[in-house]
């Protein structure tokens, strides 16, 4: 009797292993005659008989050998225990192996009759499926399988001379223990990789080509290795790889070959399945057999799993490989998972008689990325309130998915999974859903929004102010990424011994740190690796750049970057080396640094009405209103938590520096020439810059810089001085200074030794102004402004102006029905500060604060402007600060109104009048009649520290122009009011007219007085300076500074000729003299800067200009 097909007595081989005797048809079963050696009798017994008792005696020894471990446990005196975990654990060792030797047969002949099985299915013949068959958007691609079925072979002698030349002697170098680790076999067998099917995406960039290739791999590859030392063999003997591999063909030229490069990566993780031998079949044991699958899969996902990519450049010199081989990611998604409804129940009580609940919690991944929520107990609607946020790399192509698990003590239950396309949340930008979960029931409520990526720091402020809305946790929103590319470093030092170290980097932004690869037995380690972080707030954190020996036990190098840095550098990019402190002399590292700021269109978002309400999105319905009793009572003044108003105010002054090294070279290096140095000042997020001094090695820059800072430890005051070049500035050096030092001790004057270059120091003075909520020492400050402020520098503060905005009430609806989304912004000068914005209400409250540095109080004022989001201006409201110096405690608090009459602010404004205590000028108010030796002193109006309210009308007269005479005495033309000053830092005698008062009136109006200065002798008027006309009035405020450059025993020596002027008439260049004084310098202290009276005199040369 033939057997059948279906004879289960024993394996018959597949059709495809086994070829057909020609006397059977191709479409039947094989005969009886296909097993020829059974039913004949010619064979030779005696090779047979062997064979069999050598088959029983193996069979026998191997029996014998399992009680080997019983009699040696006996023999230890172990407890059955141990020899029972043993059997155990070599059963789930047998289960395992079989599974996956079935595993591999299965998917072997599925594979083998694949072109079979799929012609029965269709009802075609034994033949090849056409060409022209295909799907709606992915295509067959046979004819690429026949190529790479022809060219496997030789990719297996490729692999063999891979494994053999740089992967044996890299693990030989990478531990003492591996020095005789040898490939002893490497086939990849004769099985090829098997593309299913290809698809191309159009539409995308036009200097690429896209392509995902749908690639399966079910292989009788056969790789063992050997550690002869140890007498240790492994290996790996089949295995199966199924994922989509996305191939880019980018940039694509002109010229040949076309395309430039290709990169390749998986879009998701592929699915992996291994076949252990030899030593490693011991991670064929249950619970090491899915451990070593995930980390070999952890280690092609480290390699070829976005945001990794394989790049192979087909062109020499390729212009941007590091933008090639990790681009910048497409955007940013800020994933919201707020709730899940109807999900099924998993608990269960009693054997089942009783239904519980389920304890949920969700899984939410995109690539790599992956997010984990807290658990809910016993809820079937949970409420998470998270929010995550994670890069994508391709669109199309990745995916969000969520999963949802009930949380048990041995196996989770899965709940369901959701999967959605990120292309969708690119088109749409925000999207608020609820999703219907796959494989279970309910639903899961997710909002998702797509942030751009902008290269440049202009909106940073804004997006700052609307991340301090955003109720995110378990992490605050993020306001930028930074794109590290680690590139290599030159000449680390060496390890004891004068060995070659096994560099490794570490990269940290506050908790957050990365690790590189190691790269072995080298002092010049070329990485070639991308890191990505996201940034809360750049303008204070800051990158820690760690280069240590693989062993993390010595420090090869350290560099700590303000990422504050970037926010000045073109297109936020820093492209170049960068010293390495605690290192060698020449040791360095090259990295570029992008950062991109993450921007959402506002316009499409919309918070919860209800803060703290997890998925509170929908605002369509207004909040019920109460009875009056449950009104709360409108508050008369704000309420700001204990830190605003405590902001302080650092003077930095940058005098000079030493001994610089020489960068500038000509005739191609052969003549050394010097440098032409200026300073870096950063603190606090913001960065100042000095002037060039040419061709100085100790240059003087004597310029004046002032910042708001707060007393957050461990902030530092960077300075870094470079040469100014044409091209790349040149480095000189750097220094840090610590904040909390100089706040501490209020006043730091030092030289500073330049890190990181041979020679060079720099001379800096930093002073905290204290802060006084009385005017009584304005004026006194205002003069010693005047006289220190430096030519090279801004007018310096007064006074520190901080302002809180708590809310706004009965503000304007928008087409008379619906509420405003409302925004605040700040501004005094052109500093100004935006709110957040507050969604569809009346009523908004913003509870923020802003400092401003005030220059002239008396002149400026704050302008407030509440507006709609999308609605234009809702109210204004102009503040002079005028009227705070005439407040008690210069301090107002309390509602005021906008200009359009509707609508109304709670605010807080209060200014702090910045007293320097260690300026070097001493200014003092006192009148000099310089026609007598009597001196008229003035009323002393600031003497002591009087109530506000008594000196309300004296400051009201000091700061009012007035052209009534005052009544302090004056000459018969008038009193002119200066402060003549020597300034030894700047080897400058300086002159500051202030005013005049009770000028003469000669005609029927008022003249138009300015005033002439000129030092005596001189003959060419080299020296002479005049102020800017005033129009019409006895008591002109000029308040202008002149300098003389001349030393102080050239000034001892010079008269100043002060004469007050007016114009005669329009179109006449005569001048009438209203009045002059003749100061002889030497009889003045210049070292005090006293601010005096002067009577004026009359002259002969009346009417000279």
């Amino acid at each position: 009797m033939e057997p059948s097909p279906g004879d289960g007595s024993s394996p018959s081989p597949s059709p495809v292993d086994q070829p057909y005797p020609p006397s059977d048809p191709p479409d039947q079963p094989p005969t009886a005659h296909a097993k020829p050696e059974q039913s004949s009798g010619d064979q030779p017994a005696g090779p047979g008989a062997a064979g069999e008792a050598l088959a029983v005696l193996t069979s026998f020894g191997r029996r014998l050998l399992v009680l080997v471990p019983v009699y040696l446990a006996g023999a230890m005196g172990l407890s059955v225990g141990f020899v029972l975990f043993g059997l155990a654990l070599y059963l789930g060792w047998r289960r395992v192996r079989e599974e996956k030797e079935r595993s591999l047969r299965v998917a072997r002949q599925l594979l083998d009759d694949e072109e079979r099985l799929t012609a029965k299915t269709l009802y075609m013949s034994h033949r090849e499926l056409p060409a022209w068959v295909s799907f709606p958007d992915v295509e067959k691609a046979e004819w690429l399988n026949k190529i790479v079925a022809q060219v496997w072979p030789f990719l297996g002698q490729y692999m063999e001379k891979l494994l053999a030349e740089t992967v044996a002697p890299a693990v030989r170098g990478s531990n003492p223990h591996l020095q005789t680790f040898t490939f002893t076999r490497v086939e990849l067998g004769e099985k090829p990789l098997r593309i299913l099917g290809v698809k191309v995406h159009t539409g995308q960039s036009k200097k690429q080509i896209l392509l995902d290739l749908n690639i399966s791999y079910v292989g009788d590859v056969q790789i063992d290795v050997e550690v002869k030392k140890y007498f240790c063999k492994a290996g790996v003997k089949g295995m199966q790889l199924h994922g989509v591999l996305r191939v880019i063909l980018e940039p694509l030229m002109g010229d040949l070959p076309i395309v430039g490069a290709v990169s390749m990566f998986f879009i998701r993780r592929p699915t992996l399945d291994i076949n252990w031998t030899g030593m490693t079949n011991l991670l064929d044991i249950p619970g090491l057999s899915s451990l070593s699958d995930t980390m070999i899969m952890d280690s092609i996902a480290a390699f070829l799993v976005l945001p990794n990519r394989l790049l192979v450049p087909l062109v020499p010199d390729l212009q941007d490989v590091a933008q090639l081989r990790s681009p910048l990611p497409r955007g940013i998604i800020r994933i919201h998972l707020l709730a899940a409804r109807g999900l099924s129940s998993k608990d269960k009580y009693v054997k089942g008689l009783i239904e519980g609940k389920s304890d949920p919690y969700a899984l939410v991944r995109v690539g790599t990325q992956a997010f984990c929520s807290r658990v809910i107990n016993e809820e079937l609607n949970p409420q998470w309130g998270e929010t995550y946020e994670v890069m994508v790399h391709e669109v199309p192509g990745q995916e969000i998915e969520v999963e949802v698990f009930d949380k048990d003590p041995d196996k989770d239950d899965f709940l369901g999974r959701m999967k959605l396309d990120v292309g969708k949340v690119l088109q749409a930008g925000v999207m608020d859903e609820w999703f219907p979960l796959q494989g279970g029931q309910g639903q899961v409520h997710l909002r998702l929004e797509w942030l751009s990526l902008l290269p440049d720091a202009e909106k940073l402020e804004q997006i700052l102010q609307w991340n301090r809305g955003v109720s995110s946790r378990p992490e605050p929103p993020s306001a930028a990424i930074l794109v590290v590319y680690l590139d290599r470093a030159q000449d680390l030092p060496l390890k004891k011994g004068n060995k070659e170290p096994n560099p490794m980097v570490q990269l940290s932004i506050q908790d957050v740190t990365q690790e590189s690869k190691a790269v072995y037995s080298t002092n010049c380690p070329v990485w070639e690796q991308a890191f990505r972080f996201f940034l809360q707030d750049p303008r204070s954190q800051e990158l820690d750049v760690q280069v240590k020996d693989d062993s993390r036990a010595l420090t090869l190098g350290a560099l700590t970057l303000p990422l504050a840095r970037l926010l000045t550098a073109p297109e936020l990019t820093l492209d170049q080396w960068f010293q390495l402190s605690s290192s060698g002399p020449n040791s360095r590292l090259y990295m570029k640094l992008v950062m991109r700021l993450l921007y959402l269109d506002t316009s499409q978002v919309r918070f919860p009405a209800v803060p703290g309400i997890p998925g509170a999105w929908d605002l369509d319905e207004s909040p019920q209103t109460g009875s009056s009793v449950d009104v709360p009572p409108r508050p008369c003044h704000t309420t700001p938590d204990s830190s605003f108003g405590t902001e302080n105010v650092l003077r930095l002054h940058v005098l000079e520096a030493q001994d610089l090294i020489a960068k500038d070279r000509f005739l191609g290096g052969l003549v050394k020439g010097k440098s032409d140095p200026y300073v870096k000042l950063k603190l606090a997020g913001r960065s100042f810059r000095s002037h060039v001094v040419r061709e100085d090695l100790n240059p003087r820059w004597n310029e004046i810089f002032e910042v708001i800072v707060t007393s957050i430890p461990g902030q530092e005051l960077e300075v870094e001085v470079f040469d100014k070049d044409l091209d790349k500035d040149d480095f000189l050096g750097r220094c840090k200074v610590s904040l909390t030092t100089v706040l501490n001790s209020g006043f730091l004057d030092e030289w500073l030794t330049l890190e990181d270059v041979p020679s060079g120091r720099l001379h800096l003075r930093l002073e905290r102004l204290t802060s006084r909520p009385t005017a009584a020492e304005l004026e006194e400050v205002l003069q010693v402004n005047s006289l220190i402020q430096t030519q090279k520098s801004a007018d310096l503060a007064a006074a520190l102006l901080s302002v809180y905005l708590e809310r706004a009430e009965d503000l304007p609806l928008r087409k008379g029905t619906k509420p405003p989304s409302p925004y605040a912004t700040l501004a005094v000068g052109d500093t100004s500060h935006k709110t957040k914005t507050v969604p569809q209400t009346a009523t908004p409250v913003w509870n923020e604060s802003a400092a401003f540095l005030i220059r002239k109080p008396s002149t400026e004022s704050l302008e407030l402007q509440v507006r709609g989001e999308g609605s234009g201006t809702l109210g204004s409201l102009s503040l002079p600060l005028s009227e705070l110096l005439v407040a008690d405690r210069l301090c107002l608090d309390r509602w005021f109104t906008l200009s359009n009459g509707q609508g109304q602010v709670l605010l807080r404004a209060q200014l702090g009048i910045l007293v320097s205590q260690h300026s070097g000028v001493e200014a003092h108010s006192h009148s000099y009649s310089h026609s007598s030796s009597s001196l008229s002193e003035e009323p002393e109006l600031w003497s002591g520290l009087p109530q506000v309210t008594s000196s309300a009308p004296e400051l009201r007269q000091r700061l009012t122009h007035s052209d009534s005479p005052p009544e302090a005495p004056a000459g018969l033309l008038g009193q002119v009011k200066l402060t003549v000053w020597y300034h030894s830092e700047e080897r400058k005698l300086v002159g500051f007219i202030h005013s005049c008062r009770a000028l003469r009136q000669n005609g029927r109006d008022p003249p138009d007085p300015y005033v002439s200065l000129l030092l005596l002798p001189d003959k060419n008027r080299g020296t002479k300076r005049k102020t800017s006309q005033k129009r019409r009035t006895l008591n002109p405020e000029f308040n202008e500074r002149f300098e003389w450059e001349l030393s102080l025993d050239e000034a001892l020596q010079r008269k100043l000729d002060v004469s007050v002027k007016s114009s005669s008439s329009f179109m006449s260049r005569e001048r009438d003299l209203l009045g002059k004084v003749q100061l002889d310098l030497a009889e003045i202290d210049l070292s005090q800067g006293a601010a005096q009276w002067y009577d004026l005199m009359d002259d002969k040369d009346k009417g000279s200009s």
